[in-house]
């Protein structure tokens, strides 16, 4: 155990990369892993893939490098020093993406006084190969939640009109069973479920530490006390950029507003009253199988009766 921890807090230490179906309790486990003294994880990144593929030009400069990062428009919520990382960027080889998103990362780190950093990048489940091979310390996370609260929860928030059942359970278990598949191709995958989360937080944290080589510090499980400074990182407007519509500071709050709670099994099983046996059915006749296969309840077992009329 000495040596893990040792090795565990050097230049090459295991990165945690959070990652799911939004909306499945990502942003939780990122402010539990971010409570401790040793870790800091950022707001969604979403370039690394763009990085990656960047570093594959020889003609790449530090001031390339930069202004890919700060054409992101989540570029403010980081709030670091363009000189101080454009010094380090050039310090490095630009044609190795794992050395430029260190310098990144690790500045990052620096700027809130921790030596290990991370990710939360939900969307990065699909890049994951892609990552572990620029970042060979790169430990994934998948958190996964029943996906007809995933459902109910992305509806509460689209600004749209929500999928339907069926589209909803084809997006979850498609995401779902390729993530399952790409984890094939990596050295550290591990599933946590969302339930057991905050139903079972303590062992479920250890075990999440242990992945990545982190002692557990109990400080953890009062992540919701510093919650809310860590959450106004995001409190900014965000821009509209290509195809995705401009978003108030206000709204992107209210989306993690919840994550900042203590744990709660109340925001457990909630299609139980929100779905009709007929959403219900359309849910599960497409992703029933994979529902079953996590565990999860399926059928009318257990669910609230519809009220009358």
């Amino acid at each position: 155990m000495v040596s893990r921890l040792r090795r565990g807090r050097g230049p090459d230490a295991p990165a945690p990369f959070v990652v799911g179906v939004g909306r499945s309790g990502t942003t939780l486990l990122r402010l539990m892993l971010d409570a401790h003294p040793e870790l800091a994880i950022p707001p969604e990144t979403g370039f690394a893939p763009d990085v990656i593929k960047a570093c594959r030009d020889r003609r790449l400069s530090a001031d390339d490098v930069l202004a890919l990062l700060r054409d992101q428009r989540t570029w403010g919520d980081f709030d670091l020093d363009a000189d101080e990382l454009r010094g380090r960027l050039a310090s490095v080889r630009r044609r190795d993406p794992g050395a430029v998103l260190r310098e990144f990362y690790g500045l990052y780190a620096e700027g809130q006084g921790k030596p290990r950093w991370g990710d939360k990048t939900p969307a990065y489940v699909k890049r994951m190969p892609m990552i572990g091979r620029a970042l060979p310390e790169a430990r994934f996370v998948h958190v996964i939640r029943d996906g007809r609260d995933v459902s109910l929860s992305r509806a509460r928030r689209a600004a749209r009109q929500p999928p339907s059942p069926a589209r909803a359970a084809a997006i979850w278990k498609t995401r779902i069973e390729r993530a399952r598949e790409l984890a094939g191709h990596l050295d550290h995958y591990l599933e946590v479920r969302y339930e057991d989360l905050v139903t079972d937080t303590e062992p479920t944290l250890r075990r999440v530490a242990e992945h990545i080589d982190l002692p557990f510090d109990p400080v953890m499980l009062r992540y919701h006390e510093r919650a809310p400074e860590r959450l106004a990182e995001i409190s900014r407007d965000l821009p509209a950029k290509g195809t995705k519509a401009e978003r108030s500071g206000s709204e992107r709050a209210a989306a993690h507003a919840l994550a900042a709670s203590p744990p709660t099994s109340e925001r457990i099983a909630t299609w139980r009253e929100a779905m009709t046996s007929a959403e219900v059915a359309e849910f599960e006749a497409l992703a029933g199988d994979l529902l079953a296969e996590l565990g999860y309840e399926v059928g009318d077992a257990g669910r609230a009766d519809e009220p009358d009329g």
